[in-house]
């Protein structure tokens, strides 16, 4: 009887390779992205993840009200709670006296349970053989702590001064700087620390740009110039392990808008709530708690042609026991019986003609 003869195919499966880690900060994703956290757990689940590696990101200023700077702050102080190096730029003449506003990581579920009342630890008795494997428990749970994606931040506690005065940190201040070359420049020299490889990433890098056209800026007249360190930035953005958000106020003339919109691979805008809006506060549930809306005009599609359609596009801006950032989906209140109104006939939020200037 003939021996019988392994099958060979030319194809096989390399079981030597395993999946590239990642440091802290870091998120894996569909499509072999890397998501980065936003600094915002719910703007995390609304983009899928987080910001991916190498995507711009820009935020539409509202010029009635900050609510950019509550982006630009969780932002920043997620970043710097990471240990990922930060590159900030602002319109002001001191931009670093900027990080004494970062808000401060708030205490998770878990740190509170792990402190416990000294007296009943002294009631609390355990056999001596599990003592040794109660410790290791602990430590592994603090280790783990400290490497978390995305925090949740306290607006009202400033973030402690060892985050802010560490090396690692790059301010800028545009106020005076005839062109952009100085920024330009100082962008390039950041970012080569993080070079994009088929590697693991060991760390990331972070880089917010506030206010980018200001009045007070010396180019703010040349929107040329302007869009071409946009381009620029986002050809060395896209090549490094890094994300980049730029916040611009609506000064640009209706084309240029246009052009910076179609710059971005992921489009915020934040709009404020006018006071005393008793038509708008009819329609929404919860409007006493609302601060602004944000809007997600673009989601970033790295490594794919595949569309995001995400279930709703505007959000509400509420902060929760006035300290924590929160985002939730508009609800509309209940109708009236006695107005002879029904849920079907009331109209969508794209066909209402009552919302003023709020595209849903």
């Amino acid at each position: 009887m003939a021996a019988a003869k392994t099958r060979t195919s030319t194809f096989s499966r390399n079981l030597s390779t395993a999946a590239p880690c990642h440091g802290p900060g870091l998120k894996c994703g569909p499509n072999g992205t890397v998501f980065l956290s936003s600094g915002i757990p719910d703007l995390d689940k609304i983009l899928g993840g987080g910001f991916p590696l190498g995507s711009l990101v820009m935020v539409m200023e509202d010029a009635e009200a900050p609510h950019h700077m509550l982006l630009l702050r969780n932002f920043m102080a997620q970043g710097l709670v990471l240990g990922q190096p930060l590159l900030y730029s602002s319109p002001a003449r001191d931009p670093r006296g900027f990080l004494g506003t970062l808000p401060s990581p708030a205490a998770s579920k878990d740190d509170k349970s792990r402190e416990r009342d000294p007296d009943q630890e002294k009631g609390l008795r355990i056999a001596w053989q599990y003592k040794k494997y109660l410790g290791e428990s602990q430590l592994d749970g603090q280790r783990d702590s400290k490497h978390e994606y995305s925090n949740e931040f306290d607006l009202r506690k400033p973030l402690e001064r060892h985050f802010i005065n560490g090396p690692r940190i790059d301010c800028v201040s545009i106020q005076d700087c005839p062109d952009l070359s100085t920024l330009r420049d100082r962008c390039a020299t950041f970012l080569s620390q993080f070079p994009r490889n088929d590697g693991s990433i060991s760390c990331a890098g972070r880089i917010a740009i506030q206010s980018f056209c200001a009045p007070q800026c010396a180019y703010s007249n040349m929107e040329w110039d302007m869009l071409s360190f946009i381009r620029y930035l986002k050809s060395m953005v896209r090549s490094s392990n890094s994300v980049a958000i730029i916040t611009f106020p609506p000064l640009l003339s209706p084309s240029f808008c246009k052009r910076w919109q179609h710059m971005a691979d992921t489009l915020l805008s934040v709009k404020a709530i006018q006071d005393e809006d008793k038509e708008l506060a009819q329609l929404l549930t919860g409007y006493q708690d609302m601060v602004g809306f944000l809007n997600v005009h673009k989601v970033a599609r790295i490594n794919t042609q595949v569309p995001v359609i995400l279930e709703a596009t505007t959000f509400s801006i509420k902060l929760q026991k006035r300290r924590y950032l929160v985002l939730e989906c508009l609800n509309q209140a209940p109708v009236d019986g006695s107005s002879g109104t029904s849920y079907g006939t009331s109209g969508g939020w794209s066909s209402s003609s009552k919302t003023g200037n709020l595209d849903f």
